[in-house]
């Protein structure tokens, strides 16, 4: 039985883009969330009221009387609670002031791009709001509390970003690395195996999207079915490993400490595309090639500092579909200026 949820101001948008969109499906596109997370929401919602609020037919989802009736009353509140971020912007920007509000699913190379920002723009007041899953960043967009946002793809898991939404890919297979104890039999390897890994206990952040779905499958692909372990602390996580009593998936770009290391794995059974999400009207042009030009070299400088992906880019990453950055345009940039 789902328990019932205390409604939030996110649960009225849900139920309001129900009713404005005629089903659950769009809904679910228009919030940037997936079609069983918002049915499951919706069923919280309906527990927490008491009552159904939509009946499902073959043309669409309509409000049944009492959908009808918390409709009535949820619309004023979604205004008014969107009238009073914007004044807040407003706000904290200062009266004829500038604003850019960024998002990203955190990792190494945010400072880099945050330290040029503030370069370029000095007198810009910018703030950066990070999550570990993409879909709620999405959120973030639509409901107009960012104007862009550095997503996270799992390969073979993509989100579906609303029409209007401008996706910019930034890496279009990134790999993802295993950071594993210094004293694991294979931390001696160059490249390890996912097979290798079978009999140790994996890290998974619940929270982290498609991530946990995106490791089972490869697990399942390899044959193999070890424990995972659903950690949200990073520090727990690190400690966990560097302790031998797990390993876990790690950006390539991941520092190894006296006690770890980081290690590719063979094949690349874990990729992922990053990609720069702007929201429609949020930004000039101008601005947007400027911001992702800013991420894109912020990238290229973390990735040149890293003995390991360089490695990869020398080897697995011969391959152009592999080029970790693409230009604004969408045009791979040249291997060198990533390798050199």
């Amino acid at each position: 039985m789902l328990a019932t949820v205390e409604l939030e101001v996110r649960h009225l948008r849900a139920l309001c883009a129900i009713a404005d969109t005629g089903s659950v499906r769009k809904a679910a596109l228009q919030l940037g969330m997936t079609q069983p997370s918002l049915t499951t929401q919706l069923r919280r919602i309906e527990g927490a009221v008491g009552g159904t609020l939509f009946i499902r037919g073959q043309t669409g989802s309509r409000p049944t009387p009492l959908g009808h009736s918390v409709l009535s009353r949820a619309r004023p509140i979604v205004a008014e609670m969107t009238a009073l971020v914007l004044a807040a912007r407003d706000a904290a920007c200062g009266v004829g002031g500038l604003c850019l509000r960024i998002g990203s699913v955190g990792g190494r190379v945010v400072s880099g791009w945050l330290r040029r920002v503030h370069e370029r723009l000095p007198n810009t007041e910018t703030t950066i709001h990070i999550e570990v899953s993409s879909s709620a960043l999405l959120q973030l967009l639509v409901s107009k509390q960012l104007d862009a946002a550095l997503i996270h793809e799992p390969a073979g898991f993509p989100l579906r970003l609303p029409p209007e939404m401008e996706r910019r890919v930034l890496a279009p297979r990134e790999p993802r690395f295993v950071a594993l104890s210094a004293d694991h039999p294979a931390a001696a390897r160059p490249v390890v195996t996912l097979a290798e890994l079978g009999d140790d206990a994996w890290i998974v952040d619940p929270s982290a999207g498609h991530e946990c779905a995106a490791l089972r499958r490869a697990f399942t692909l390899a044959g193999l079915n070890p424990r995972l372990l659903h950690v949200r602390d990073s520090v727990t996580a690190a400690d966990l490993v560097a302790s031998g009593e797990a390993v876990r998936s790690c950006e390539p770009t991941t520092e190894p400490t006296d006690a770890t290391v980081v290690r590719p794995l063979l094949g690349d059974p874990l990729t992922a595309q990053l990609s720069l999400v702007t929201r429609p009207g949020a930004l000039p042009i101008t601005e947007t090639d400027a911001l992702y030009a800013d991420l894109a070299d912020a990238y290229t400088e973390l990735a040149n500092g890293s003995a390991a992906y360089r490695a990869w880019l020398g080897g697995a990453g011969n391959d152009r579909s592999a080029s970790p950055v693409d230009s604004p345009t969408g045009v791979p940039r040249e291997r060198q200026d990533i390798s050199a």
